[in-house]
């Protein structure tokens, strides 16, 4: 049982049981839904929505990149902007086009870190910049659910007031265990530093408003995305109807039992457009049109890609060729270079004799004198 745990326990394994769980509600959708709304889903997409998908998707994927740059720089990495953009549409067509739909945030972490020769900063910087977005659609999320009609309003005001004061508890818990600890162990050192530098990359008077500033733009854009799959799908409903629905997909998107994204966002969209009175065809419908126009929006980050195979592949093909190139052929006869140095006068011994005042060769047989000098 323990073996079998720990194999569970593997990315790769996870990996595979998060495809396998969004393959399954995919298919008991298409089941239960056919697959009519989902051809009737793409037919309604024309060349304005992908235009607009793709002018949202360059404002959001600017803001992420921004904020990403601004949480690198607090914790003391460079990150220039320019190719933090290029990373970000490379990480969103990625994750887009590989199952788990982290895979891309992974890859961009890893050789942010390498390029910069320290991985462990690398991968904090992607994994702060993401936490903040998630920050950001929760505080706001709650807001909404507790605030604005939707399927969960109920639920949510039950579980508010609980969620509420385990917060309180476990910040008790916390404090008392600190007051009370005589020193810190090397973990609650650890755990401190690791906290100090979050709260250094996002919540400090040089990043925090950026932060803040950026992840309320990425998530009105994720929001106006929603917005115009719906309009798109031929839901007539308000914005304020659909700000809750939008918001339940987003949280959706954020488990990892997706393919590309595909899974929880189709069967949440479906059950809270049901729940809704707005029916759950339309709901799938949506979230079918969400996801192509997101895939549109990442299509940049497979130009970056290629671009970056071909210049690497031109790169290795140069350093080959200059590798197999022959090595110039001296000049001149190697041996009567070698005889030449071998037997001649050395430069030291001829400049002595010229030049050095004191220094002079006997002649006529007299002897040394200073007059003859």
């Amino acid at each position: 049982m323990r073996t079998a745990l720990a194999r569970l326990a593997t990315p790769a394994v996870r990996t595979h049981l998060g495809t396998v769980a969004g393959i399954a509600i995919l298919a008991v959708l298409f089941w239960r839904l056919g697959t009519g709304v989902f051809l009737d889903g793409l037919r309604r997409i024309d060349g304005v929505s992908l235009l607009l998908a793709l002018g949202i998707g360059l404002v959001t994927t600017v803001c992420s990149a921004w904020r990403w740059a601004i949480v690198a720089r607090g914790l003391r990495i460079r990150l220039p902007f320019g190719p933090a953009v290029a990373d970000y549409y490379r990480a969103l067509f990625l994750n887009a086009a590989l199952p788990g739909g982290v895979l891309g945030d992974v890859h961009r972490a890893v050789r942010h870190g390498q390029s910069e020769g320290d991985l462990r900063r690398g991968v904090k910087a992607v994994v702060l910049e993401r936490t903040a977005g998630q920050i950001a659609l929760f505080a706001v999320g709650a807001v909404v659910l507790l605030v604005m009609p939707s399927p969960v309003l109920d639920e949510a005001r039950h579980i508010a007031p609980l969620a509420v004061l385990a917060a309180l508890g476990a910040l008790a818990v916390v404090l008392a265990l600190r007051m009370n600890r005589p020193a810190p162990s090397p973990r609650g050192r650890r755990l401190r530093a690791v906290l100090a530098e979050a709260r250094e990359g996002l919540l400090s008077r040089r990043n925090g408003p950026g932060v803040v500033v950026s992840s309320a733009v990425v998530l009105a854009g994720y929001v106006a995305m929603f917005v115009l799959a719906a309009r798109v799908a031929g839901t007539a409903a308000s914005v304020a109807v659909l700000l809750p629905l939008a918001v339940l997909a987003l949280l959706a998107m954020g488990l990892p039992l997706n393919v590309g994204g595909w899974g929880p966002r189709e069967g949440v969209t479906a059950w809270a457009f049901g729940a809704a009175g707005l029916g759950a065809g339309r709901g799938l419908a949506v979230a079918v049109v969400y996801g192509v126009l997101s895939l549109v929006a990442s299509l940049p980050g497979l130009i970056v890609l290629v671009a970056r195979w071909y210049t690497g592949l031109r790169a290795g093909s140069r350093a080959s060729a200059q590798a197999q190139e022959p090595a110039p052929a001296p000049q001149g006869d190697y041996a009567s270079e070698v005889s030449i140095e071998k037997y001649a006068p050395k430069e030291s011994a001829r400049l002595a004799r010229s030049s050095f005042p004191f220094t002079a060769e006997p002649s006529e047989g007299r002897p040394m004198t200073p007059e003859s000098v």
